[in-house]
């Protein structure tokens, strides 16, 4: 195979080795989640399904790269190899999940060359801030494969589904696709929470706006 980029360094390959090799440890990362074979959910898995969801919805949203997009999904959660994963309900008490993160993030990147580093460090920085449409349509992604997830999992019986009704909302109603996502996705919330027996009142039947 022929190309013009230059073959790297011995040093180089060294440290681009390194950086894959650490990044491993993200396929033993667990979630909160269960999968549909009663497994609790790894990061991997939640970050291999996201890259899948937007390859298979990006054609709805012209104005987003691909390549963009699929790499900010690559890396939305790499930190979380070095300091692990902290489950969507807790984190609105995890005030320094995201500075931790990143220094995680950072530790990670650390043998790989420095112009490679900031590209990817910054790239994390935009997904956080959900700064740019690719950001955007991760974060929305991100939130509804979890939701996928907590839908189709074999749950405990003491999971909480109705968190699923409130999560991520400010990212997936913003575009007619997403909307239309969610609205499957909350009716099937709602239906796994009555086959559970913890059932809860239907929010639009109750005129309630989430």
């Amino acid at each position: 195979m022929s190309g013009s980029a230059a073959v790297p360094s011995r040093d180089e390959l060294q440290g681009l080795l390194a950086f894959i090799r650490e990044s491993e440890r993200l396929k033993d990362t667990l979630r909160s989640g269960w999968t549909s074979s009663g497994q609790r959910d790894s990061v991997a898995g939640h970050t291999w399904r996201l890259c899948l969801m937007a390859v298979v919805f990006h054609p709805a949203f012209p104005e987003v790269d691909l390549g963009k997009l699929l790499t900010i999904c690559i890396l939305h959660d790499l930190g979380e190899a070095v300091g692990g994963d902290i489950p969507a309900p807790a984190q609105g008490a995890a005030g320094s999940k995201s500075a931790a993160e990143r220094a995680d993030l950072v530790r990670l990147l650390a043998p790989l060359p420095e112009s490679l580093r900031t590209e990817l460090a910054d790239l994390w920085d935009e997904y956080e801030a959900a700064s740019t449409p690719e950001a955007r349509l991760a974060k929305a992604l991100d939130k509804l494969e979890t939701i996928i997830q907590h839908n189709q999992g074999a749950n405990p019986p003491s999971f909480d589904y109705a968190f699923n009704l409130e999560y991520g909302r400010q990212y997936t109603d913003v575009h007619p696709l997403l909307a239309a996502i969610r609205a499957e996705l909350d009716a099937e919330t709602l239906r796994r929470s009555e086959e559970s027996g913890r059932g809860m009142p239907d929010p639009r039947a109750e005129g309630v706006v989430r």
